[in-house]
């Protein structure tokens, strides 16, 4: 798969990259070491990769999940910055945008201008919240130490820019075996990638301070060992190709030793970490996300009627009911998913966390099952704060939408535009949203904003074009208003869009 793979590919098109510099000034005498890749030009770098992930059919935006992930994201970072290992200007120029992959492969991966990406794979195989963080604080060190930045002043001398170009000659070539064997001749793609993983010390160094940043962010630092225990038993197991973090972050005994010399003597050994009900339950979220197949399915369908099932711990009962019932909404079956997920309700009522998330599911069922009024109706009776959650927006606002009651949720979404302008999906939800109430300005608008919040300036400047032709075409009754904004944000981001283009 494209997203699972772009990691490998982004390293080989910097060593690529570096070749072919090395070979066109063998003859120029030297002048220096050039100097790190500056912050400005790290992001630029970083934007352009990003929006080619955008597009790419494994991108996938789950509120559900990217809410969990950002739980655990945002104390990372608030810890980063208050151990003054994320720098003022590194906060204020970086995106620190997480992407989702649906790809079943365990990985994860940073890429230039703080953004990250995290495979389902992964989410679906950490036992823990903590394991989980581990990995996110492990990646972020790596950002805010400027790795990557480091790496490529190491192996390369192009331009930043040009350095861009490699990369998206490497994105093209992945959907053409035959440009892939163009780009890198023979065997040396492995050899290549070998010599362009994180060097050992970036490696040792982007675990000491991401373990550092685990028990100020309020996670238990041994996450970080039982995660190193569960690469250690795959790289026993050979590496089947399903775990490529161990290929871009080898392990070694001297990181093993490091990690585990760091527990205190006494404390809970990492063996005995707790799940949660609500870790497993977005665990198995993500199994099922990740296309597993019909027959998978299935089988965890059946699951919850196996002789040994009520024996099983309370986290691996709630993990199985949940991918049961979500499984049977994949498979379009109303009747199957409703009985899941009202054992699972049962199982989790005493736990508000896992309680959340199998309301959220009860509501995505019943919008699959075509009963808006009933999805509706499921959220309502929630009055406490993660009413103005992400994934209770996007959901309550599907819901009022197809129920025919947009205008309940416009308020909420324009409000969460505010604070949260790059959020293009909820941009698009607006546009419905907009449409349904016959506001077919700000439909528009809000579709551009949508294509601009990922980089697709180009489709951003078609739509509002289409906004100010409409605006020509209302006469006096139009939104003016509207039309001014539409003016302002098109000349913005025409900008952009030259900005753009020239980089190309």
């Amino acid at each position: 798969m494209f997203f699972g793979s772009f990691f490998a590919l982004f390293l080989i098109a910097i060593q690529f990259a570096s070749i072919t510099s090395a070979r066109a000034q063998s003859s120029l005498p030297t002048l220096g070491d050039p100097s790190d890749l500056t912050t400005s030009a790290e992001r630029r770098l970083g934007d352009r990769i990003i929006r080619e992930l955008y597009r790419d059919p494994d991108y996938i935006d789950d509120p559900v999940i990217a809410d969990y992930v950002q739980g655990i994201w945002r104390p990372l970072m608030a810890a980063a910055k208050a151990r003054g290992e994320l720098s003022p200007e590194l906060d204020e120029r970086f995106a620190w945008e997480i992407l989702l992959g649906r790809d079943r492969t365990v990985n994860a991966f940073a890429l230039p201008g703080g953004y990250l990406g995290v495979h389902l794979g992964l989410i679906g195989v950490v036992t823990t919240r903590d394991e989980l963080a581990s990995v996110l604080a492990h990646e972020l060190s790596h950002v805010t130490q400027r790795h990557i930045s480091r790496l490529i002043t190491q192996q390369s001398k192009q331009t930043p820019l040009l350095l861009g170009a490699m990369i998206l000659g490497a994105l093209a070539a992945s959907k053409n075996p035959g440009a892939t064997q163009a780009l890198v001749v023979g065997g040396q793609a492995l050899a290549m990638q070998n010599q362009l993983n994180f060097s050992r010390d970036m490696e040792r160094e982007a675990d000491r301070i991401g373990y550092g940043l685990m028990a100020p962010a309020g996670f238990a630092p041994q996450g970080f060992v039982s995660m190193f225990d569960k690469l250690q038993q795959a790289n026993r197991l050979n590496d089947n190709g399903s775990w490529p973090y161990l290929r871009s972050h080898p392990l070694t005994t001297e990181r093993m030793a490091d990690m585990h010399s760091r527990i205190p003597p006494g404390e809970l050994p990492a063996a005995a970490m707790p799940s949660t009900l609500e870790h497993a339950m977005v665990a198995a979220r993500a199994r099922v996300l990740a296309n597993p197949g019909v027959d998978t399915l299935r089988q965890w369908i059946a699951e919850p009627q196996s002789s040994g099932f009520a024996a099983q711990p309370a986290p691996r009962r709630a993990a199985v009911l949940y991918a049961a019932a979500l499984g049977s909404n994949q498979l379009r079956d109303a009747a199957g998913a409703r009985t899941a997920a009202k054992k699972l309700e049962e199982l989790v009522r005493n736990d508000a966390p896992a309680q959340r998330l199998a309301k959220l599911l009860a509501t995505e069922i019943e919008l699959a099952a075509g009963d808006a009024a009933a999805a509706v109706s499921i959220l309502a009776t929630d009055t406490s704060s993660s009413t103005h959650r992400r994934p209770e927006l996007v959901l309550r606002s599907q819901a009022l939408l197809r129920a025919g009651r947009a205008a309940e949720g416009t308020s909420a979404l324009q409000t969460w535009v505010a604070t949260h302008p790059r959020d293009a999906t909820v941009w698009q939800l607006l546009a419905s949203t907009w449409q349904a109430q016959g506001q077919a300005l700000r439909a528009v608008r809000a579709e551009a904003e949508a294509h601009a919040a990922r980089y697709d300036y180009a489709a951003a400047v078609d739509r509002f074009k289409a906004g100010q032709d409409l605006a020509r075409r209302g006469g006096p009754q139009v939104d003016h208003i509207e039309a001014s904004i539409i003016d302002t944000r098109l000349r913005a981001v025409e900008s952009l869009l030259r900005e753009q283009a020239a980089e190309r």
